[in-house]
């Protein structure tokens, strides 16, 4: 049984899409992210498989409870950690107080080590915290009860590098004790650092679900060379060839057969030559600006 199963989920505002038809398996021990922009759907997702919005339509379940039956499903959030995309503390309370409540209803094991280990002060009063101070209380009310299951909605959003960092520490330990998690980020680099899979949502549907390492083949090699003969643009606009730049240096983003791109140098003599992996982001917009590869048009890019 994963610990997420989301099949079919529809939820519609009125007549405003949130999500349509979103189906994926969060397994046992995995890290699975939840990649979109602001407003692709991600917090409705999640929001609908806890219960707190009605699906339109679909269902799932989380530790194996079916996620439309309200009782069953309380069950279930006594061993989730939540966090949510804009927590909404209460700012009256102090931080100690919030989270004495949240122990009071799920349990604190591990309290007093978060709390050091993200440097806060629980006298102070939250409607005094910044941003990365009010993520903090948010992060030790859903990590500090050990969860069997986390869903966690921009979880580093107003945190610094090193307590970044921190967290992605934190994660690790929890799935190294067998917790499952669901990472929602618009942030490329916290999903490629953390998840073994990630789903794609644009516009309220699921684009793609796959490895992070086929996420990041989809945005293909990034080549630098440097030949010893004038050669014009022509000579590079072929299948497979993007983002294209001429000068002292030949660069582009090679989407194509590796046999294709050796054809395409071996017509030159080569002074010197970089191939590394593109940035992610180059991967991560093929699902919004449409596919690229063999099918490229080399020449309409600058």
């Amino acid at each position: 049984m994963p610990a997420i199963e989301c099949r079919d989920l529809t939820k519609y505002y009125g007549e405003v899409r949130g999500i349509e038809d979103v189906s994926f398996t969060v397994e046992n021990g995995e890290v699975f992210g939840f990649l979109g922009p602001n407003g692709a759907g991600k917090t409705t997702a999640i929001r609908t498989l806890l219960g707190f919005l009605r699906p339109t339509d679909g269902g799932g379940s989380l530790l194996g409870h079916d996620i439309t039956d309200g009782a069953a499903l309380q069950r279930a959030r006594e061993r989730i950690g939540y966090l949510p995309g804009d927590p909404g503390l209460d700012r009256d309370r102090t931080a100690g107080a919030f989270l004495d409540h949240q122990a009071d209803l799920r349990g604190e094991v591990r309290r007093a080590d978060l709390v050091a280990r993200f440097g806060l002060d629980e006298s102070r009063r939250i409607g005094d915290l910044s941003r990365g101070n009010r993520q903090k209380v948010a992060l030790v009310a859903a990590f500090m009860h050990d969860p069997e299951l986390l869903l966690l909605d921009e979880p580093t959003s107003g945190l610094d590098p090193l307590l970044q960092e921190r967290f992605n520490e934190l994660v690790r330990e929890r799935v190294n004790a067998g917790a499952s998690v669901m990472l929602s980020s618009h942030v490329l680099g916290e999903v490629a650092a953390l998840c073994d899979r990630v789903g794609v949502i644009r516009d309220g549907r699921l684009a793609a679900v796959e490895s992070v390492d086929a996420l990041r083949s989809r945005g293909g090699k990034q080549v630098r060379v440097r030949v010893a003969e004038d050669v014009t643009r022509a000579e590079f606009e072929i299948r497979g060839v993007m983002n294209l730049r001429m000068g002292e240096t030949v660069s582009f983003t090679w989407t194509g057969e590796y046999d294709a791109l050796v054809d395409l140098l071996g017509r030159f003599t080569v002074h010197d030559l970089e191939v590394v992996d593109a940035p992610l982001e180059e991967a991560f917009m093929t699902f919004y600006d449409g596919e690229r590869g063999d099918g490229a048009d080399a020449g309409g890019v600058s």
